[in-house]
């Protein structure tokens, strides 16, 4: 069964297009989509399919990056064979890019975001940020690219004194002598380097910094705990909790964070950077936990984590963030921590069942 036989997901994305008239400004357009079939751009790509299905005479066409034709063909079956969706090779931690399609639009994902990627390739996940950014950027400066869009991470926040949500341009401590820190000080690094793009060439761009993303689209091998635990509960296995859940995150259903992605790189401000995170789903991850284990119908019981285990975790014990910004543009997120969690746990048990 694909994911777009289930009642649940596309009625989703549908609420979702009702919330997005950026939409119908990319028609006829082109959009190059890195990472596309990881958790965040692959929902890009849904919505942005589910809106051509309806929307026939001027389509958005999709130029899917990706090392894989069988991770591709694996994420989205038989679409990869629809005229609107074209498979084009790109390895971002590699530095060269051999696209000869020019695209109006970029939206660079590729990257490790699991934990356990993270500790594993340092370099890999560091390269894959940096030099998959450059060689975007060259390409979008040769093909007169209207707009790149990067995808950065809360994490370039760091540590900071207070429990106060995290505010475009307020940074705390981040040890640069941590491999762990790969991902996030290669995530500020690119941000400086897409606007160095604009200030020396002309480049346009703009920049979102995801809270923590959950979804359907999650692979069964992404270890972040919110993917984890919804894979665990839709198998109706207990969720294991390795700390004592008092962590404070800004959670984001996948196709929010694909809303407010469309959104800021359509109106956003050029060399910007926007926080996505909800409202409504700022919580602990014990209560994440909670929400994930009643829909699942499991419990949640409490294992001391290995040290290498202990390697891997963020850092950050209040990654709330302020998205005052994001909402300035009109945007607003169409599903409560409550809702996008159970509606990822039903859609996974749908997949898994038939």
């Amino acid at each position: 069964m694909s994911i777009y036989d289930c009642k649940q997901w596309i009625s989703d994305i549908d609420k979702v297009i009702e919330s997005l008239p950026e939409l119908s400004d990319m028609a006829g357009k082109t959009v190059l989509i890195t990472g596309a079939t990881g958790l965040i751009c692959s929902t890009v790509i849904d919505v942005i399919l589910r809106y051509n299905d309806t929307n026939k005479d001027s389509v958005i066409r999709i130029l899917a990056a990706g090392r894989s034709t069988e991770k591709m063909s694996d994420r989205f079956g038989e679409i990869i064979n629809r005229p609107d969706f074209q498979f084009v090779y790109f390895d971002a931690s590699k530095p060269d890019i051999n696209i000869s399609e020019k695209a109006d639009y970029i939206i660079h994902g590729a990257s490790n975001a699991s934990p356990n990627k993270i500790v594993e390739e340092p370099v890999e996940t560091m390269l894959s940020n940096v030099l998959g950014m450059k060689c975007l950027l060259d390409y979008a400066r040769k093909s007169n690219t209207k707009r790149v869009l990067f995808v950065s991470s809360s994490e370039v926040y760091g540590k900071k004194d207070n429990d106060e949500p995290y505010k475009e341009g307020e940074y705390g401590y981040i040890d640069l002598l941590n491999s762990r820190n790969s991902y996030s000080l290669s995530k500020c690094a690119t941000e400086t380097l897409c606007v160095s793009y604009y200030d020396e060439y002309g480049v346009e761009s703009v920049i979102v910094r995801p809270g923590h993303i959950y979804g359907p689209t999650a692979s069964p091998d992404d270890n972040r705990v919110s993917s984890a635990w919804a894979y665990q509960a839709a198998k109706g296995e207990d969720i294991i909790m390795k700390s004592d859940g008092s962590q404070i995150r800004s959670y984001v259903y996948s196709l929010d964070c694909a809303s407010a992605i469309i959104k800021v790189l359509m109106i956003g401000k050029n060399c910007s950077a926007y926080n996505i995170s909800n409202p409504n789903s700022i919580i602990s991850i014990k209560d994440m936990g909670a929400i994930l284990a009643e829909a699942g119908g499991v419990n949640v019981k409490m294992v001391l984590p290995s040290e290498k285990e202990k390697k891997s975790f963020n850092p950050m014990k209040n990654s709330s963030l302020e998205a005052s910004k994001l909402m300035d543009l009109d945007w607003r997120g169409c599903f409560t921590a409550n809702d996008g969690l159970n509606h990822t746990v039903s859609i996974l048990k749908e997949l898994r069942n038939q």
